[in-house]
């Protein structure tokens, strides 16, 4: 039986959710490598800049562009269907997948979970939020 639309909007919702802790996760182990291979970032604004601007930041910048695109599929006045949510966890599975070789988000993914404990504690806890939200 396919989950109901409001279910479809909770599932999304739950799927945002854990995203951007992942999110909060990857930005804060960049940031830490940042101030100690580049300058110390001393004030929020210049951190936001860095964030939206810099290279050092830039291969975040598909998940949080990610992240946007749900928020906006949430904002729909049409209700999400199962198909948009399932769509949109697909894409979300397909995004966190690591991969050593790989260029652009994968690639460095992969190596954030090398270098910190944190990112790979952060991507199992997305691993347990796509398995809640089987349908």
């Amino acid at each position: 039986m396919e989950p109901m639309p409001g279910q479809a909007r909770e599932r999304l919702s739950q799927l945002r959710n854990g995203l951007l802790r992942l999110h909060k996760s990857l930005l804060d182990s960049e940031r830490a490598l940042y101030e100690r291979e580049v300058e110390r970032i001393t004030t929020t604004g210049q951190y936001l800049g860095l964030v939206l601007n810099d290279p050092w930041f830039a291969w975040l910048r598909e998940l949080s562009q990610f992240i946007v695109m749900i928020d906006e599929t949430l904002d729909l006045e049409e209700p999400e269907t199962p198909l948009d949510a399932g769509r949109l966890i697909a894409e979300a599975r397909n995004l966190l997948s690591p991969a050593e070789s790989a260029e652009g988000f994968a690639g460095k993914y992969y190596h954030i979970m090398q270098r910190d404990p944190n990112a790979v504690l952060a991507h199992r806890d997305m691993i347990q939020v796509f398995g809640t939200l089987q349908a």
